[in-house]
């Protein structure tokens, strides 16, 4: 997917996984209204980095393509070619799915 959007400064561009919803012996099908939103997703874009005071470029931690856990509720949500997607701060990220 080409993105025709770049994240300034630490804001990622996140597309969010959807979770499975199994249980044992069978497939449990929720309403949408009853799934809850998902917490892992995508990385599709990064931008360079924030600066600190002197205006040196602190590298982002992140990279396109990780896969990473954020907050419930974290990033703005934005649609893209029919696709849902998060910007966000990397400080809204909790840690990167090795």
């Amino acid at each position: 997917m080409a993105l025709n959007i770049r994240p300034l400064a630490d804001r990622i561009i996140v597309e969010p996984v959807e979770q499975e919803e199994t249980i044992a012996g069978g497939m449990l099908v929720l309403p949408e209204t009853a799934k809850e939103k998902p917490q892992q997703g995508l990385v599709l874009a990064a931008g360079a980095g924030r600066r600190d005071e002197d205006g040196e470029r602190i590298d982002m931690d992140v990279k396109v393509g990780d896969r990473v856990l954020f907050a419930k509720y974290a990033g703005t949500e934005i649609k893209m070619d029919g696709k849902k997607l998060l910007i966000m701060k990397e400080s809204d990220i909790l840690g990167i799915v090795e």
